[in-house]
């Protein structure tokens, strides 16, 4: 059975992966306390000691708005931290899968997929991107790279996610600006983690995105989320991007990701992906 490493194994996405793939490979976690990303010693001194086929490295640096006022940290957890762990990786001459975003794309140009040009455009995207050239880099790399957008789920108590919040305002009859003017891939995380079990059985040295398989502005997100689970779509309000995000972090206006490459895992809407979740959810509850 493959053995696979991972950072952010206790997050949004990675705890999820870990829940519905407990069976088909042995998980390794590294936390933070037991692993210092930003510091080289603490990566070479805890890896020398852990057996493993894969290394998953999905821990980051990820709020988009702070980082444009935390740069500093951003750049030590996004680039410095995944150069480290590129560097004890290849030391080991074991594989690398390398998290990443569709955030890396300026939004101008769409669609997106694995063969486009990045442009980020905030501090958050270009250090993703800085990120993607280490373990990458044009010169060719021996790292996957896996790009995900918007992901979400049915439940997870540390943090809800976008469709978590939007459906919590909802249900307290509370009015919600969304964005009716720009583009975005939500992405179920169940088939993120399905079709990383494919990935994990067939490495391959190159980039994917694993993505939704429809686009649509959060304003319909918003409207999807009240139809699906019977909540009033009029507390929705449309509000352009140049509104909502005034004095934020530049997000890519039309995040339109697809991918030429994904063959092996059919990606749900993100109506398919609520309803999957709102199944779920009665059966939690």
């Amino acid at each position: 059975m493959l053995k696979v490493a991972l950072t952010g194994a206790s997050g949004l996405v990675g705890s999820r992966i870990i829940e519905l793939l407990k069976n088909d490979f042995i998980f390794l976690p590294l936390s933070h306390n037991q692993m210092d990303i930003t510091k080289k010693d603490s990566i070479l001194t805890t890896l020398q000691n852990v057996d493993f086929d894969i290394f998953l490295h999905l821990a980051a640096y990820t709020n988009v708005d702070r980082a444009e006022t935390e740069e500093d940290l951003a750049y030590q957890i996004n680039v410095e931290g995944t150069k480290n762990i590129q560097e004890a990786i290849k030391n080991k001459n074991k594989k690398l899968i390398y998290i990443s975003t569709g955030f890396v794309f300026d939004g101008a140009n769409p669609p997106y997929n694995e063969v486009s040009i990045p442009n980020p455009q905030s501090v958050y995207a270009k250090t993703k991107w800085q990120g993607e050239e280490i373990v990458n880099p044009p010169a060719g790399g021996q790292a996957m790279i896996v790009r995900i957008e918007y992901p979400y789920r049915a439940k997870y108590d540390p943090k809800r996610d976008f469709v978590a919040t939007i459906k919590k305002l909802l249900s307290e009859n509370k009015n919600i600006n969304m964005v009716n003017d720009s583009l975005i891939t939500p992405t179920f995380i169940d088939d993120v983690a399905y079709a990383l079990k494919y990935l994990f059985n067939n490495f391959s040295p190159e980039i994917f995105h694993i993505v939704g398989s429809s686009s649509l502005s959060p304003y319909q997100a918003g409207q999807a989320i009240a139809r699906v689970f019977n909540l009033d779509e009029k507390l929705i309000i449309p509000i352009s991007a140049a509104d909502y995000f005034r004095g934020k972090a530049q997000r890519p206006k039309n995040a339109i990701i697809k991918s030429i490459k994904n063959n092996f895992y059919k990606m749900k809407s993100f109506e398919e992906g609520l309803r999957q979740i709102k199944s779920q959810l009665s059966i939690i509850q």
